[in-house]
């Protein structure tokens, strides 16, 4: 079925396609899916990608950018030369496949255990780090004025939409009080400029070659706020997948991911940083105990929720090391 709706798509907007094969579902989730395809053509087929919401879905969650934000966004920083996919189709309601856009399909791997441990990455890991600190600034810098209308968001707001959501819960926890506490008392206020953030730049949600970073993916938790919370969520270590000791992904160091931000003509604020570094390990705790809360109470009872909220306890132990590291 989702063959025949993205033939009669393509065909009207790739200059000689004939149709589409192999469309194979890659992700899906409650409004979302993520489809691979190729565009069959007299040249040979054409790797794609559709992420959309199907037909009869609501509004993105309210922190989303939403899909035709994230298309403009992947559009605006592959026209700037840095690794994302060209979007080749937005969606429309003649294509009758929902709310989306179509991007080129770009060849490597995001499974963080595959990049961290084969050694077809061997070569790709001592660049990594300096990479992505180059193509973060690049997000940071495109010009606020091509952007789409995005959400604004401060650590002032994150303390406090955070830890509403986390007392929400009901489940008191000592560390997560703690953690909510000092993020409070170590609020570093808004930066000079608020920029472009991508709001989600780790890994799974980035394209790795023997080369190193190819594309940076999934834009939709985009919105405009202070750059340095990009580079504390990429060192959180929950995604690190047990190379504690190279905070950047698990293959290299804070210093070499400042050095390549700066290299890009941009400034590093490491004590920013690391409070956003804090937050994101708090941050991705309550999210684990969301996860927990919809095992528990329905309606998603499936093993991976509650595989992901047993994790809390991980972001509890992560606190500690964090708080402790800063002599708190």
């Amino acid at each position: 079925m989702i063959e025949t709706e993205l033939a009669h798509c393509v065909v009207r907007w790739f200059a000689g396609a004939t149709g589409v094969a192999n469309a194979t579902k890659l992700s899906g989730g409650a409004s979302q899916e993520t489809w691979s395809f190729d565009i069959v053509h007299a040249g040979g087929p054409t790797g794609a990608i559709l992420r959309r919401a199907p037909k009869g879905y609501g509004a993105a969650p309210t922190r989303a950018a939403g899909l035709d934000a994230e298309a403009r966004l992947m559009q605006l920083a592959h026209e700037a030369g840095l690794p994302s996919p060209r979007v080749m189709h937005l969606l429309t309601t003649e294509d009758d496949l929902g709310t989306g856009f179509i991007m080129q399909r770009i060849a490597g791997e995001t499974i963080a255990r595959k990049i961290l441990r084969d050694e077809q990455f061997s070569s790709a890991r001592p660049l990594l780090a300096r990479q992505l600190g180059a193509a973060v600034a690049g997000i940071h810098g495109l010009p606020r004025d091509r952007l789409p209308s995005l959400r604004e968001m401060t650590s002032t707001k994150e303390i406090a939409e955070i830890g509403r959501e986390y007392r929400g819960f009901g489940w008191p926890r000592p560390v997560f009080e703690l953690a909510l506490r000092w993020l409070s008392a170590h609020d570093p206020g808004p930066p000079n400029k608020l920029t472009l953030v991508h709001g989600d730049f780790r890994h799974g949600n980035l394209i790795i070659g023997p080369d190193g970073l190819r594309a940076v993916l999934d834009w939709e938790l985009a919105h405009l706020g202070d750059p340095m919370e990009d580079l504390g969520w990429v060192c959180v270590n929950s995604w690190r997948f047990g190379e504690i000791d190279k905070p950047v992904g698990g293959f290299g160091s804070r210093e070499q991911l400042y050095a390549g931000y700066e290299a890009a003509g941009r400034k590093a604020d490491p004590i920013r940083a690391r409070f956003w570094e804090v937050m994101g390990t708090f941050r991705w705790g309550v999210m684990c105990c969301g996860m927990m809360r919809r095992f528990r109470d329905g309606p998603d009872h499936s093993m991976e929720r509650a595989m992901i909220g047993r994790r809390a306890s991980e972001t509890e132990i992560d606190l500690l090391r964090l708080l402790a590291s800063r002599g708190e």
